[in-house]
Protein backbone atom coordinates (compact mmCIF):
# COMPACT_ATOMS: atom_id res chain seq x y z
CA UNK A 1 0.00 0.00 0.00
CA UNK A 2 1.40 3.36 -1.00
CA UNK A 3 0.20 6.73 0.11
CA UNK A 4 0.66 9.93 -1.79
CA UNK A 5 1.35 13.12 0.13
CA UNK A 6 1.03 16.58 -1.32
CA UNK A 7 3.99 18.85 -0.77
CA UNK A 8 3.53 22.60 -0.81
CA UNK A 9 5.78 24.82 -2.88
CA UNK A 10 7.89 27.16 -0.78
CA UNK A 11 8.24 30.69 -2.07
CA UNK A 12 11.51 32.60 -2.12
CA UNK A 13 10.12 35.17 0.30
CA UNK A 14 9.43 32.45 2.88
CA UNK A 15 12.98 31.12 2.46
CA UNK A 16 14.39 34.63 2.88
CA UNK A 17 12.30 35.11 6.04
CA UNK A 18 13.44 31.77 7.51
CA UNK A 19 17.11 32.45 6.80
CA UNK A 20 16.85 36.02 8.08
CA UNK A 21 15.15 35.03 11.33
CA UNK A 22 17.65 32.25 11.97
CA UNK A 23 20.57 34.58 11.30
CA UNK A 24 19.01 37.31 13.45
CA UNK A 25 18.80 34.93 16.39
CA UNK A 26 22.45 33.98 16.00
CA UNK A 27 23.82 37.49 15.39
CA UNK A 28 21.47 39.68 17.41
CA UNK A 29 20.64 41.91 14.41
CA UNK A 30 17.10 42.70 13.26
CA UNK A 31 15.28 40.32 10.95
CA UNK A 32 14.18 43.11 8.61
CA UNK A 33 17.76 44.33 8.17
CA UNK A 34 19.07 40.88 7.31
CA UNK A 35 16.13 40.11 5.02
CA UNK A 36 16.71 43.37 3.11
CA UNK A 37 20.39 42.54 2.74
CA UNK A 38 19.56 39.06 1.41
CA UNK A 39 17.12 40.44 -1.16
CA UNK A 40 19.49 43.22 -2.26
CA UNK A 41 22.65 41.19 -2.72
CA UNK A 42 23.43 39.59 -6.04
CA UNK A 43 25.07 36.22 -5.82
CA UNK A 44 28.16 35.23 -7.73
CA UNK A 45 26.31 32.06 -8.64
CA UNK A 46 22.97 33.54 -9.68
CA UNK A 47 23.07 31.62 -12.96
CA UNK A 48 22.86 28.32 -11.03
CA UNK A 49 19.59 26.90 -9.74
CA UNK A 50 19.00 24.66 -6.76
CA UNK A 51 17.88 21.10 -7.38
Amino acid sequence: MTTKTNTAKVSKSRIYRAVASSTAIETGKSTAEIEAKLKASKSRFSHLTLA
